[in-house]
């Protein structure tokens, strides 16, 4: 018979599972983790920018890229890669697969999250448990990720937007976009998602859920 088990904590955990891979994917597909402080075409190949702040600044992401487009006078969004081996890295190539692997762990986890309500166990083995330690690996791989896509800094797409000063972990002239904080914050959640999942686990293995289904109850709602 299967008990249909709710409680704050395992319900806590499944929405931040939820969120936690819905935050990197989005982050991932945003072209906001570079944010220029001049239009690209203004920087010669060895000269620094000059003039004010463009007020509509480029940015540049790990494949995409947002510019404004001087003869029309609005923004461009779209991928500056036509594929991966044309990505501007192989420091960024290596962090994207890291990424994805990661996204896709997250992805998994959060399926069997809304599932957990139902099913407590996965294979013999407790699911909260499980997401647990995918969420752990998960957090391995865009913690990698991260960590290598500041190894890219040198290229020549980061320097065409952020002035020759720009080398692999010194920014230059860019600026830190949001999509670059949201992969770390969510990387952060990912920790503590994995560590907060043995709280779920102990929550809707209590005693107050066992002499709810003793009862003969499917649907328990437990603090």
């Amino acid at each position: 018979m299967c008990h249909v088990i709710v409680t704050c904590r395992s319900m806590l955990w499944t929405l931040l599972s939820i969120v936690v891979a819905f935050a990197e994917l989005v982050a991932i597909m945003s072209a906001d983790w570079l944010v220029g402080a001049h239009h690209p075409s203004q920087y010669p190949s060895n000269a620094s920018a000059s003039g004010p702040p463009d007020p509509n600044p480029p940015t540049l992401g790990l494949y995409s890229r947002c510019i404004r487009v001087l003869q029309q006078k609005t923004v461009q969004c779209g991928p500056y890669a036509a594929g991966f081996t044309e990505i501007a890295s192989g420091f960024w190539q290596a962090s994207i697969i890291f990424l994805v692997v990661g996204i896709f762990l997250l992805s998994i986890v959060g399926f069997l999250a809304v599932f957990s309500m139902c099913f407590q166990s996965i294979l013999g083995k407790s699911i909260f448990n499980v997401c647990g330690l995918l969420q752990g690996i998960a957090g391995l791989f865009l913690m990698l990720g991260l960590m290598l896509y500041p190894a890219g800094f040198g290229c020549d797409k980061v320097v065409s937007y952020c002035g020759p000063e720009a080398s692999p972990y010194k920014l230059g002239q860019c600026s830190v976009g949001w999509a670059l904080y949201t992969a770390i914050g969510g990387t952060a959640l990912t920790f503590i998602c994995a560590m907060f999942s043995a709280q779920a686990e102990i929550a809707t293995s209590g005693d107050k859920v066992q002499d709810e289904i003793d009862e003969g109850r499917t649907l328990i709602c437990v603090l």
